[in-house]
């Protein structure tokens, strides 16, 4: 996102109000094609390989963490094209605004009559539902009214696409921070949608057989989570420092006590660099590796997995250690830093994040 000046505090500000991207973000957004990062070109998309996305979606985290989430939620749900059918893709994808907001949460059941799936469930957490030209949803499969299993006796579960004109948004998205994303509930009752709108996120499953579709959906979800989680750290700690030698020029600390932030400050940028390097570093090497071999291992996966973990719990380490020297100015509901704060404590407690391990 190179119109940095676009992005700005007016405008973020804006975002929170509406519960949503503002037009001129969308508008920038739509043009760079950000909702479309692993869309294949012939599709209008970027075809961005992982590791380019994830500096991108870092780069849009660090202006706004709303945006930034946002953008990486809808381009992660755009990249379930890999997996869908030939006529919903050519169908669905070319929309220059094709936005596809999802849930992870499986709260729905299809049941299969004839030539089509009766749908009906809630789901939710959307992130970019407001701007939604789909959805996609978890759904329990059944075949005439009886529950499929598979062999361990679990209920079999596909995910399905939807058009935004068949389902209602519920507002459901009531936190602290995260507050543009508009990440609501959604609900349909009884809808009929074709065979072909159904797909299943599995690497052997892919329709696409570019590299970034055969990428473990687990480990490109925390990667891409991650990278959300060190922009909008990046952003907090450049505003704690603001804040701490605006708060010196009425305080005037002395050099003991400016030494020791200053000491304080350096340690914590050291850390999140070589965390931030070590994170890349290791996406890197499982993106080499699956282009390389077709696949990535167990080993280099399980890496990927734990860098993304380390990072995001030493990021809230960093945080926690740091805000205390931005004062009272942090705890003011309508100042960026307050902003920022909470954006980092809400997205800091999404479930594939807060263990360690």
């Amino acid at each position: 996102m190179q119109n940095s000046k676009l992005f700005n505090q007016e405008l973020a500000q804006e975002a929170e109000k509406l519960g949503k991207l503002p037009k001129e973000w969308l508008t920038e957004i739509y043009a760079k094609k950000y909702f479309k990062l692993f869309v294949p070109k012939d599709l209008g998309g970027l075809e961005c390989t992982l590791p380019k996305a994830l500096k991108i979606e870092e780069k849009l985290a660090k202006l706004d963490g709303s945006l930034g989430w946002t953008v990486t939620l809808c381009a992660g749900a755009a990249w379930f094209v890999g997996f869908m059918d030939e006529s919903v893709r050519k169908d669905i994808f070319p929309d220059e605004k094709l936005c596809l907001a999802g849930s992870g949460f499986v709260g729905g059941k299809a049941d299969k009559i004839g030539e089509n799936y009766l749908i009906s469930g809630s789901w939710t957490y959307a992130s970019g539902a407001l701007h939604a030209t789909h959805l996609t949803a978890n759904c329990e499969i059944y075949e005439n009214g009886k529950a499929l299993l598979d062999k361990k006796g679990k209920p079999v579960v596909k995910a399905f696409v939807l058009d935004r004109k068949d389902v209602e948004i519920l507002d459901g998205w009531n936190y602290m921070g995260m507050i543009a994303t508009g990440s609501h509930a959604f609900k349909c009752e009884n809808l009929s949608v074709p065979l072909s709108r159904c797909f299943e996120i599995l690497p052997n499953k892919a329709q696409l057989k570019a590299s970034v579709y055969q990428y473990p959906f687990l480990q490109f979800a925390e990667t891409t989570l991650a990278a959300n989680i060190l922009g909008i750290s990046k952003h907090l700690k450049e505003l704690i420092e603001q804040s701490f030698w605006k708060r010196h020029e009425y305080r005037k600390y002395d050099k003991k006590h400016l030494r020791y932030f200053q000491d304080l400050l350096t340690k914590q940028d050291k850390k999140l660099q070589k965390l931030r390097d070590e994170f890349y570093s290791q996406v890197n090497s499982s993106w080499e590796e699956l282009e390389q071999k077709g696949r990535i291992s167990h080993a280099r996966l399980k890496k990927v997995s734990k860098i993304s973990r380390k990072l995001t719990q030493q990021c809230r380490e960093i945080n926690g250690k740091l805000y205390p020297f931005s004062g009272l100015e942090a705890a003011k509901t309508h100042t960026e830093l307050n902003r920022v704060w909470r954006d980092f404590n809400t997205v800091g407690q999404h479930a594939l994040l807060i263990f360690p391990f």
